[in-house]
């Protein structure tokens, strides 16, 4: 077995996160980064501590969604868990389960 699965097992077997948290974190992230998705002369002014996310917590997520702009939200878990902070961590175990919520606030431009 890789030393990577073993640490991404690790992972989530202490924190109990799965991947599709991981990738709700990374979508959630591309948000953050861009809540206007792209789209030029639309800027969106969004205080993230509206949706409960921490300014240090919102700031972490914004990099890494610049980092991950365009990325499948499928990323390894150990390379996302890497960038996150302390702090983030932290918030992203209590808060696994709502970030779907947070998708949902800013709906895809091209649903009906």
């Amino acid at each position: 077995m890789s030393q990577e699965h073993n640490e991404s097992s690790s992972i989530q077997q202490i924190t109990r996160l799965q991947p599709k948290h991981f990738a709700d974190l990374v979508r959630a992230a591309q948000l953050i980064f861009d809540p206007s998705a792209g789209l030029s002369g639309r800027q969106l002014i969004i205080d993230w501590r509206d949706f409960g996310i921490p300014l240090d917590v919102a700031e972490n997520l914004k990099s890494l969604g610049e980092e991950y702009q365009y990325a499948s939200p499928h990323i390894s878990v150990d390379l996302v868990w890497s960038r996150l902070t302390p702090e983030t961590r932290i918030w992203f175990v209590g808060h696994k389960d709502e970030l779907w919520r947070l998708e949902e606030a800013f709906p895809a431009l091209d649903e009906d």
